[in-house]
């Protein structure tokens, strides 16, 4: 899957969406495992001053942490890079 059709996705069903899936998404789109505790994993980016806190329940993320990396992946206009 490529960048848009994982965003797609997400954005089409941000309630049902598992931990490693979203771990994976923040990876492709440059973030980096910063650490964490818990069930709780941190993910940052150069040039992103939000850090992006995911957290494992039962094996999957909260909606509102799906929605927030969303958020960040539009704001940062991420998939346009792609299309350069």
């Amino acid at each position: 899957m490529n960048k848009k059709e994982i965003y797609e996705e997400l954005k089409r069903n941000p309630k049902n969406v598992r931990f490693e899936v979203l771990c994976r998404a923040a990876e492709l789109f440059g973030f980096r495992f910063r650490g964490g505790k818990g069930s709780h994993r941190i993910y940052v980016k150069d040039g992103v001053r939000e850090m992006l806190n995911f957290q494992n329940v039962k094996g999957n993320a909260k909606p509102y942490q799906v929605k927030q990396f969303l958020k960040v992946v539009e704001r940062y206009k991420f998939l346009e890079e792609e299309n350069v």
